[in-house]
Parts: structure tokens; C-alpha cells; sequence
């Protein structure tokens, strides 16, 4: 900020300079002006300007050093008051734009929530047909063709799911109730969502539980975990997933294995990232790259921390750590 104010006031410093050599040459040319008194008042001229521009340094600087210390929010709180016309003009000016973006934020912030509502309605009103059409699918006589369509209803049935609480994460804290919850019958109620595709693809399960109860919100967790065995069924083939719970510690966890093709481990830091899908497999259509994504930020307000080892071709183990009971104060619903 020195630097910068120096430079702004560099001409008037300049011209000061130049009076004082100025007077110190006349009274070096002519005899009848005495060059001592001129030279002693030139030191006193100096001294005395040095400290003004210290004064002014203080004073001018203070608005701005507030504008470099802003956090370019829309709050002008932060900014100090405004001492000299220019300053006025600018603050003025500030002002004036962060009225605008406030406004437009509010705008778009409406606009959001009403996308959002609208998209939400929709998803409920689409699953009206969909149980609809798993009902006439059960139906179907061509054990064939029924299971190529109740394949193509679940996939419908878990994009809709994945975009419902993908628009519902923004305000999940709202949405919270942490209590006791059974771990098997969530378990086996998102294994019987997704048996039809199981089925199909030749894989089973492997399930020991040897802790049943957890404590935590259990609409989330089901999404949690159901994002979890989509991932291991999509890239598995005929082969068993274990699903294990234990505990260490005093503190609860929740294993799912799957046999697959494994994650390459430079594709591991990355594979919650959104978007992501594979390194390996980069033109594959099937992959969203969404899945983990929504399951890692569904399990932050949770406190549920999840782990991924794998490697090509050796399958995938999540880990899902649930927290301790103490670690829930802070959490609504307790």
C-alpha cells in the first residue's frame, strides 16, 4: 500500500523536489540571497513534508486498505467511510453495483427454488406411471421380455431417485432425524430394489451383520447405501457381493465388497469428484459419474466417512464409518 500511494502522489512529490532545488539554485546564483537560511528552511520544508505525507498516508489509505481487505461479499459493512470526494464517488459507485447484484442474486435465487420445486413435482408426478408400469410389467408372460423391462424401469426408477435427492442435498440439514436405525432391513429393502437387475446379471450376496442398529437418518442412509450397490452391480459381473458389519472401538462399520473390475489407483483420489467416471474406461456411456458424488455429500452431514481400496481387477471394497454417539450433538433431531 506504501508503494502504491507513493506512486499516486509521485507528481506532487516530484514538484516539491524541484521548488527546493529551484530555491537552493537562485540563492546559489545570486550573492544578495544568503544560500545558508535558504538551505536550512529547504531541510525544514523537507522534514515537515515528510511528516504531512505521513499524515495523508494514514488518512487517504484507510478507505482503501478496507476495500483491500474486503472479502468481496455483498456486505459494505466491511468497508470504512468515505473522507474526500473521490472516495465518495467510488463508495457510491460500490454501492450502487452491490444493490444490483443483491438484487439479481435474490432474483436468481427465486428463480432456483422454483426450477427446483417444478423439478421436484414432476419426479413425483413420473412416479405415478412408473408404479403403473411395474404393475402391467408384472404381467407380462414372456419371462424374457419382462426381465429386459423391469431392467429398463429400475434403471428409470434410480435415475429419478439420484435427481430427487440430488436436488434435496442443498438443504439436507432441514431434512435430518438422526435416531436409531436398523442396518439389515435397510439393507435388504435396497437388495430387493435392486433383485430384478441382480438376477440378471448372475450376482448374489454375501451378508453378515454382526451389528444391526446404527444410529443415524435413515431415509439418507438408504440413498447412501443404495448408491453404493449400484455402483458394485454396475461393474460386476456373475459373482457374490459381501455385505459386513462390525465393530472396532466402539466405533461401527459397514463393508461392501464386490468382486468387479476394480478402480484404477490413479483414478482413486478422484472418483467422488462430480462428473468423474474412469480414466480406464473413459468411453463408456453407462457411467454418470454422479453416484459417488451424492452418496460422499449425503454422508458429510451424516458423519459418516467413506473409504474406497480397490484395484484393477481385484474388486472394490467401500468402507462406511458410522460415528460415535457423542459426535451427534451438534446434529438436529438429537
Amino acid at each position: 500500500m506504501i508503494r502504491n500511494f507513493l506512486t499516486e502522489r509521485v507528481s506532487w512529490i516530484l514538484l516539491f523536489a524541484a521548488l527546493q532545488v529551484f530555491g537552493l539554485f537562485i540563492a546559489y546564483i545570486d550573492a544578495a540571497i544568503p544560500f545558508g537560511p535558504i538551505l536550512y528552511i529547504s531541510f525544514l520544508s523537507f522534514l515537515l513534508f515528510v511528516v504531512f505525507l505521513c499524515f495523508r498516508y494514514f488518512k487517504e489509505t484507510r478507505f482503501y486498505r478496507s476495500l483491500e481487505d474486503w472479502e468481496s461479499s455483498l456486505d459494505l459493512s466491511e468497508v470504512a467511510e468515505p473522507v474526500s470526494p473521490f472516495e465518495t464517488i467510488v463508495e457510491r459507485s460500490i454501492t450502487e453495483q452491490t444493490a444490483l447484484l443483491k438484487a439479481e442474486l435474490s432474483e436468481n435465487r427465486i428463480h432456483l427454488e422454483e426450477e427446483k420445486d417444478d423439478l421436484l413435482s414432476w419426479i413425483h408426478e413420473v412416479k405415478t406411471p412408473l408404479t403403473a408400469m411395474q404393475l402391467m410389467i408384472g404381467r407380462v408372460e414372456n419371462e424374457s421380455l419382462k426381465a429386459h423391462l423391469n431392467q429398463e424401469w429400475l434403471r428409470i426408477h434410480l435415475l429419478l431417485d439420484q435427481q430427487l435427492h440430488q436436488k434435496r442435498l442443498t438443504v439436507i440439514e432441514n431434512d435430518l432425524y438422526i435416531e436409531q436405525v436398523n442396518l439389515e432391513s435397510i439393507v435388504f429393502t435396497e437388495i430387493k430394489t435392486v433383485q430384478s437387475w441382480c438376477i440378471q446379471k448372475g450376482i448374489g450376496f454375501d451378508i453378515q451383520l454382526d451389528i444391526t442398529d446404527v444410529l443415524s437418518d435413515a431415509k439418507w442412509l438408504s440413498f447412501i447405501i443404495r448408491q453404493l450397490l449400484t455402483n458394485a452391480i454396475k461393474y460386476s459381473d456373475a459373482s457374490d457381493i459381501q455385505i459386513r458389519s462390525y465393530s472396532q472401538d466402539g466405533q461401527t462399520f459397514l463393508d461392501i465388497v464386490d468382486q468387479g473390475r476394480g478402480i484404477d489407483p490413479k483414478d482413486l483420489p478422484r472418483i467422488f469428484d462430480k462428473g468423474f467416471t474412469s480414466t480406464t474406461n473413459h468411453r463408456e456411456l453407462a457411467s454418470t459419474g454422479i453416484g459417488l458424488y451424492l452418496a460422499k455429500k449425503a454422508a458429510a452431514p451424516l458423519l459418516i466417512k467413506i473409504d474406497v481400496e480397490s484395484q484393477i481387477g481385484q474388486g472394490t471394497t467401500v468402507t462406511l464409518s458410522f460415528p460415535k454417539q457423542n459426535e451427534f450433538v451438534n446434529l438436529q433431531g438429537m
